[in-house]
Order: structure tokens, then C-alpha cells, then sequence
């Protein structure tokens, strides 16, 4: 982990901002995309980082402060339901990553993403295969992603506890697709998707 970035650095490139995401693949909710900066990508202290699916939800809140406290600038973008709908996943995830990366207080050099590049960003920049468990930056960008994410959920499952949104975050379940069978999709869930377009049109 680290290799890329500490190749940028040795070539005299800094600073360097990790992308990534959460909820792309979400019936429900928000897409969120967080863009990190680290003041020091490879200081002791981020040994705990890694690629937030590996981490438990206390772990992960635990190492977003962490994060908030090394690193030099974060942006965050919550890309609302409606508009993954009417863009598409695809390209409300990029254009939200093109925002997040322009949104930081501080300009990178160079742009490190979880699979996808951004097209048009002005900025040089390189999707990295796997990127959240091999390059800190977007692992730590993973993190600031889900926690917020997740904690928007939360905020949903008070306003919608029939549904269980601060269980399954808004992915797909037994017990989620249960609950819209009974109720139908509320207006977080994405129409565009198969499973809730069926729901709709039954």
C-alpha cells in the first residue's frame, strides 16, 4: 500500500487527493463521494486506514476523525437520489467526483481514484485499480464517504423506520425488499433501478 503515492512524492508531486465513493450500488439514499487530502500520506498515525468494507461502523467513525485531523483538506459531495436517477450512476458518480475533487480548499497536483478516471478535471489524475485497499489517500477518502453516508441513513431510518435504512444502509436485503412489498419505494429510493421500477410498475 502506498507505492503510487510514494512514487509521486519521490517525482517531486504534491499534494496528492484520494477520491472515492459510496452507495453506488444502493437502491436507496444518496451516492457520496469524498476527496482527501493528507498532510502526510505516510505518517504512523493512518496505519489503521484501509478500505472501509474491511473496517466495522465503530472502527470506521473512529478513524474519520483520525482522518479529519491528518488530513489537509477533505470535500464531500451527496449526490441526492433524484439525480442518479436522472443522470445515471454512472455519470452523477463521476460528475460528483469531478465536484469533490474542486471543492477541496487546497489544489492538488495530482488526483488518485477508486476505478474510474475524471475526464475533464484540468488536473492530472489516474484511476487506480482496487484503489481504496492500495493508495491511503483513497482509502481514507472511502472512509470519510461510507461514515457519512451512513450516518445519513441513520438520519433516514428516524424519518422512515419501516424500512431499516440504519441496518442495510439502502442496499438491497431480504428484509428490505419486504418492507417496500408492504409500503412501496419512499422518495430515497432510485426509480432507475431495476428491483424499484418493478415495485412501481407492479
Amino acid at each position: 500500500m502506498k507505492v503510487i503515492e510514494q512514487l509521486l512524492t519521490a517525482a517531486g508531486i504534491a499534494p496528492i487527493a484520494g477520491v472515492d465513493e459510496a452507495g453506488r450500488g444502493a437502491c436507496a439514499g444518496p451516492l457520496v463521494i469524498a476527496s482527501v487530502v493528507l498532510h502526510d500520506p505516510f505518517a504512523p498515525e493512518l496505519a489503521p486506514v484501509r478500505d472501509s468494507k474491511e473496517l466495522s461502523e465503530n472502527k470506521r467513525e473512529t478513524i474519520f476523525d483520525l482522518i479529519q485531523n491528518c488530513a489537509k483538506a477533505i470535500s464531500i459531495v451527496v449526490v441526492p437520489s433524484q439525480e442518479v436517477d436522472a443522470r445515471g450512476v454512472h455519470a452523477a458518480n463521476l460528475d460528483g467526483m469531478r465536484r469533490a475533487v474542486l471543492g477541496l480548499n487546497v489544489e492538488p497536483e495530482y488526483v488518485l481514484t477508486d476505478g474510474y478516471a475524471i475526464e475533464g478535471l484540468g488536473v492530472p489524475n489516474l484511476a487506480v485499480w482496487k484503489g481504496d485497499q492500495v493508495v491511503v489517500s483513497i482509502s481514507a477518502a472511502s472512509i470519510i464517504a461510507k461514515v457519512t453516508r451512513d450516518r445519513i441513513m441513520r438520519e433516514l431510518d428516524l424519518e422512515f423506520p419501516e424500512y431499516g435504512f440504519a441496518g442495510h444502509k439502502g442496499y438491497i436485503t431480504a428484509a428490505h425488499t419486504k418492507a417496500l412489498e408492504k409500503h412501496g419505494p419512499t422518495a430515497h429510493h432510485r426509480t432507475s433501478f431495476s428491483n424499484i421500477a418493478a415495485l412501481i410498475h407492479k
